[in-house]
């Protein structure tokens, strides 16, 4: 027997307003075999239907993907109906090497990029700038600034970069990319709203006046993710990570599970005033066209 007033205690559900003024973007890494090429190109042609506002191509540490990143960005370009951003880093090259590419990049017709200071070359223990090379995020901005009227995103940390001695570095860091010529920062990904909300507050704060747009990384793999976490600072809530006990073996049910959790928590930041949302899609489509679809997306053989 249902207890008296029990329905309805908890308010409306929060798949219950249909989201119809929402943008997304989405991540790929250029592939390094002929059959991650073949699961890239699937998820590009199967998200390109959810018309994103760009997609982004990374960039290996050290500058390791250069040209594997470019191709297909090339390629995104001519065979598509999207608008790529390329990744560049300041890692591994001089600031003549790095205006090259940019150069090559606009000459493609290439208009948007996401402008990072990049992971130390593997192996090295830490970040050092390269003799003659841009010194880091900021200063890569004004560089593409000098080159041609790009749309330039970077990376913001709601739980600080890992390099940063504070919170309060990390923000005065963000504020000097923005002020070189940054439109907008994308965050590291998260697991708890109110995680992303109090950071807004802190850009807020700073006079960080640019969009900042959350990163969402759907969980495909649980010991993944905690490796990925420990690289860039983030944490993982206890909670996750019991939701994920028991399912190494059972990928479809990792799914479902990795599906449910992601799309509550983009319905959060929807009800909270969200209405741009970035995906790591580890070049998976499925899982990342099923939380769109929670959020409100559809694609043009679902519209009614």
């Amino acid at each position: 027997m249902a207890r008296s007033g029990a329905i309805g205690v908890a308010g409306p559900s929060l798949f219950e307003e249909m989201a119809h003024d929402v943008n997304v973007s989405f991540e790929f890494f250029p592939p390094k075999t002929p059959k991650m090429e073949e699961t890239l190109w699937h998820s590009i042609k199967t998200l390109e239907a959810l018309h994103p506002e760009f997609v982004s191509v990374t960039y290996g540490a050290g500058g390791t993907t250069r040209e594997r990143t470019h191709k297909t960005v090339k390629r995104i370009l001519d065979e598509t109906s999207l608008t790529p951003a390329a990744h560049l880093t300041c890692v591994g090259a001089t600031k003549g090497e790095v205006d090259e590419v940019i150069r090559d990049y606009w000459e493609a017709g290439v208009r948007s990029i996401v402008a990072l200071r990049g992971d130390p070359p593997e192996g090295a223990d830490s970040y050092t700038p390269h003799p003659g090379g841009y010194e880091n995020a900021a200063a890569l901005v004004e560089g593409l600034r000098a080159v041609g009227d790009f749309d330039i995103s970077v990376a913001a940390y709601p739980e600080r970069h890992p390099d940063s001695a504070n919170l309060a570095a990390d923000l005065e860091n963000l504020k000097r990319k923005v002020d070189a010529g940054a439109n907008r920062a994308i965050t590291q990904f998260f697991f708890e709203p109110d995680s992303y909300f109090r950071f807004l507050d802190h850009c807020e704060s700073y006079g960080i006046d640019v969009p900042v747009v959350p990163g969402i990384l759907p969980v495909t793999n649980f010991a993944t993710l905690k490796n990925f976490a420990g690289a860039c600072g983030a944490s993982v809530p206890a909670w996750l990570g019991k939701l994920f006990e028991g399912l190494d073996e059972r990928p479809q049910t990792r799914s479902l599970v990795a599906a449910t959790v992601a799309g509550e928590m983009v319905r959060r930041l929807y009800a909270g005033g969200v209405r741009d949302f970035h995906f790591y899609t580890l070049n998976r489509a499925e899982l990342t066209y099923a939380i769109c679809h929670m959020l409100g997306i559809r694609g043009a053989d679902e519209e009614v």
